[in-house]
């Protein structure tokens, strides 16, 4: 069937919307009609280069990074399933995780779906059903998928292993943007930084997963929680996510939590800027206090690998420095749960919706992030 996608077909360029050939779903997969995709920072980095891996690198490992469609955060609903698909029917409504869940790995077992096996594959751009493609460019070209996904397109086939449930009352614009952005904020602070009733939190960056690390320290108890952004839009909406004070840089905060703690310092310190750098994890540290523990979840370029860090202290005052992928969250039983809250008036989604763009815009969308315009664009179909 003919569908449209917008396809990345070299980095440091547009992202090019055009005509694409879908197949039906083989074994194990499922045609969805999406209804939206939220643009998140994570395809700004294929853009930039920071997720795509040297060609050598790739070539060893027997991936093909480009052409790709983008996308990553989407929900829709199930059209057709292909054989072997025991969980879906047509008419469901889902999320799509950009983290698949077998359920059967090791990590899956142990209860940590977004370490499943299958996230080995999330650049491979490929179904992990097979390895091969289903989305084809009008000249032939196979295309690969964002995260396993590709949501930058009104249709997909992607893995059942890549879709969770939801209850059909749930706006499905606003689901969309559980698929990534939402859950990996969220679960940053319940998850990763473990926040606990009564403590003070730092997010440092206020995008689309900072004011839902936010959210998640509110919704966790947290008595203090500290934003930190350049942009003093993004700090002043910051407060209706759950802020109760802002700074503007890491310093300012590691000045103001000082005073706020008689000299204690955060609990729980997470970092959520559009590209980590390895010189933002010690002045991230400083922030925590003895015992206290400070939260990488932003992505770095991969070839980011020199950090500055006062190990002495480290070591001295006990601190923990932890790594999030997904806000370290088991989609499956996370993802629902977001979205009871949300049905219960606790957690904000339409908030998060800056503006809304037709696929045809989503250049202008990326614009707009760059520009600290959004907290989240959203395509619509």
């Amino acid at each position: 069937m003919k569908s449209k996608a917008a396809i990345l077909w070299e980095t440091h360029t547009a992202w090019s919307v055009e005509e694409i050939e879908l197949d039906p779903p083989k074994a194990g997969e499922v045609l969805i009609k999406l209804a939206a995709s939220g643009l998140c920072h994570s395809d700004e980095h294929l853009v930039t280069g920071d997720m795509v891996l040297d060609p050598a690198t790739a070539d060893a490992l027997g991936l093909r990074q480009l052409p790709v469609i983008g996308g990553h955060e989407g929900a829709g609903e199930v059209v057709e399933v292909g054989p072997n698909v025991t969980t879906l029917v047509p008419g469901d409504h889902v999320v799509l995780s950009f983290i698949p869940a077998c359920g059967r790995c090791p990590s899956c077992a142990m209860g940590m779906q977004h370490l499943c096996d299958l996230g080995a594959y999330l650049l491979a751009g490929r179904q992990v059903t097979d390895f091969t493609a289903r989305h084809h460019s009008s000249g032939g070209d196979d295309l690969g998928l964002m995260c396993c996904i590709g949501t930058f397109e009104p249709l997909t086939v992607v893995s059942e292993a890549s879709c969770v449930k939801i209850e059909p009352d749930i706006p499905l614009d606003k689901a969309a943007l559980v698929g990534c952005g939402v859950t990996t904020g969220w679960g940053s602070a319940v998850n990763a930084a473990d926040v606990r009733s009564g403590e003070t939190v730092v997010v440092v960056g206020l995008g689309g997963i900072g004011m839902n690390a936010v959210q998640g320290a509110r919704l966790a108890g947290a008595d203090r929680i500290i934003g930190v952004d350049l942009l003093a839009d993004k700090r002043e909406r910051s407060a209706q996510f759950g802020t109760t004070h802002t700074a503007s840089s890491i310093e300012e905060a590691t000045a103001l939590v000082g005073d706020l703690t008689r000299g204690a310092m955060a609990d729980k310190a997470i970092l959520t800027v559009g590209v980590a750098y390895g010189d933002l994890v010690g002045p991230l540290v400083n922030l925590v206090k003895k015992a206290g523990r400070a939260v990488v979840t932003a992505v770095a370029p991969v070839s980011q690998t020199d950090v500055r860090l006062d190990l002495f202290s480290m070591a001295m005052q006990r601190k923990e420095l932890v790594g999030c992928i997904f806000g370290n969250s088991n989609p499956r039983r996370d993802i629902p749960r977001i979205l009871d809250q949300y049905s219960q008036g606790r957690l904000l989604l339409d908030e998060l919706i800056t503006n809304t763009y037709s696929l045809e815009d989503i250049n202008q969308g990326y614009e707009d992030m760059r520009n600290g315009t959004n907290i989240r664009g959203l395509v619509k179909f």
